[in-house]
């Protein structure tokens, strides 16, 4: 029988920061969750499980002989990868896009087409198999690493926020399917943010906070703990006030009764394949939208015409606060008026800066900052930092050395800086705890309630949806296509 044991472990994570272990026992057939905040430590307690992390003092040992994890930083790594091995928008006339297909990724270490072929028929991404990895949405993405992992038949698989950007069917389909691949010689480790994550199936819990595991035991006691420390946490959120804007007065006004976006009949296609399909949709001024579907269905194409960013934006009929696209307005024009936050714009935020610069370039809308700041926005940047209980020391940190679920929260205020008009937040709250997430929503109902911003909200958790949602935009599957379904809430 397999086994991994660490005994008084220390890991160095930086010259500041360690990560410490003091007894961890993990055996064949068990199933794990290790859930913690942002910063804790479980992206790199997962590297320590997976042996890719030496320990500087203490005992590691292990049987398992075929470990396997699986992060986000590692998708958002080969995403980039991909986008890397040519730039399909510069293609020259009869050049290939070198880009990979999901089956390709998926038999990247084991070639065995028999055996991708069930795995993606079990993830129900079988007709995903040709199509281009690097054009495939987080959902779809996600499920093609999912089984590029299990190709490797793992006896230790370790799961760094694996149900982050799955629809509520897919994380069903997920959480189904690892269920099944428990056997007596198989260990399941999932490292989580959210509590209500945690598979029934799984028999033990450990909790993470400031890079030490700090309990460890049955579900049900750990949960229990959990639960006190939220509702604590929840009591320091009440009276928050969000730092001022910088200038909203220099904003172009907008007129009240204007609708801040209109498209008629929406085309968006892809090699001929339309991705949006005859969408006629009008945001009035003071409606606030929640955007459903399943992974693929075109949510974030949708938001990519809204914040102008679409190239197919200019063939559409599409107005955008009182601007026709392609009426001679600049893409900041659009974006003056714009917060925004989506997975894509966090793997496409790779420039070298520190914390404070990515809060300060939301007063800008540009990723890194190119102009002078004045001492007022760099005071309103002090105050952000300290509302997300960071300090000016980690306010010049690199970017980058935050864990994922941190940088997540500094781009959510970095969308917040300058109070909106319009609040795009496509699943913004991927990779957080419970606690960041239940602040982040508090941020939002703050920014609401001013009365100057509307939202639209992207999420496959209903949960995550904040209290000011008016309207909602379903996207629903049919034969060849999508359906769109648009209610009035209250």
């Amino acid at each position: 029988m397999a086994s991994l044991q660490i005994s008084q472990g220390t890991f160095r994570l930086s010259d500041t920061r360690i990560l410490t272990l003091n007894d961890v026992h993990l055996h064949s057939g068990e199933s794990w969750a290790f859930v913690g905040a942002n910063g804790s430590g479980k992206s790199s307690l997962a590297r320590a499980l997976s042996g890719e992390l030496s320990p500087l003092k203490g005992t590691f040992s292990t049987t398992y002989q075929r470990p396997t994890r699986l992060s986000l930083e590692q998708l958002q790594k080969l995403v980039s990868d991909e986008w890397l091995r040519n730039n399909t928008d510069l293609l020259s006339e009869g050049e290939d896009d070198t880009g990979r297909t999901a089956a390709e990724i998926i038999q990247d270490e084991v070639n065995d087409a028999a055996r991708c072929a069930h795995l993606a028929e079990q993830f129900g991404i079988s007709y995903l198999l040709s199509r281009r990895f690097k054009y495939l949405s987080t959902g779809e993405t996600r499920k093609t690493l999912l089984c590029q992992a299990l190709m490797k038949q793992p006896d230790l698989l370790i799961l760094d926020e694996p149900f982050d950007g799955l629809d509520v069917a897919s994380r069903a389909s997920l959480t189904k399917t690892l269920q099944s691949l428990q056997q007596p010689g198989f260990t399941l480790v999932l490292v989580l943010n959210r509590f209500d994550d945690i598979p029934d199936y799984v028999q033990q819990i450990g909790v993470l906070a400031e890079c030490t595991l700090t309990h460890v035991g049955a579900r049900e006691t750990i949960l229990a703990e959990a639960l006190v420390a939220q509702l604590a946490h929840s009591e320091q959120l009440q009276g928050m006030a969000l730092p001022e804007a910088d200038a909203p007065d220099q904003l172009p006004p907008l007129a009240d009764d204007a609708p801040r976006v209109v498209l008629r009949n929406g085309v968006v296609s892809y090699n001929d394949q339309p991705v949006i399909n005859g969408l006629n949709w009008q945001v009035e001024s003071g409606e606030h939208w929640q955007i459903v579907g399943p992974n693929g269905a075109g949510k974030s194409t949708l938001l990519s015409l809204v914040t102008g960013d679409h190239p197919q934006g200019y063939s559409n009929d599409l107005t955008l606060f009182g601007m026709r696209r392609g009426s001679g307005e600049t893409i900041w024009d659009i974006k003056q008026h714009i917060g925004y936050v989506s997975s894509s714009l966090h793997l496409d935020y790779r420039v070298s800066v520190n914390v404070r610069t990515v809060i300060l370039s939301g007063f800008f809308d540009s990723i890194g900052l190119y102009q002078a700041v004045s001492d007022r926005q760099m005071a309103l940047a002090r105050q952000w930092l300290a509302l997300l209980g960071m300090d000016n020391a980690l306010g010049d940190a690199p970017f980058h050395s935050l864990s994922w679920g941190q940088q997540r929260l500094v781009l959510i205020a970095r969308a917040l800086v300058k109070h909106p008009t319009l609040l795009i937040l496509d699943e913004p709250l991927q990779g957080l705890d419970p606690i960041n997430r239940q602040l982040v929503r508090r941020f939002v109902d703050v920014l609401i309630g001013e009365g100057r911003t509307q939202l639209l909200f992207v999420s496959h958790h209903a949960e995550d949806a904040p209290h000011c949602i008016t309207h909602r935009l379903s996207f629903v599957a049919r034969e060849g296509g999508y359906d769109y379904v648009q209610e009035t809430l209250r």
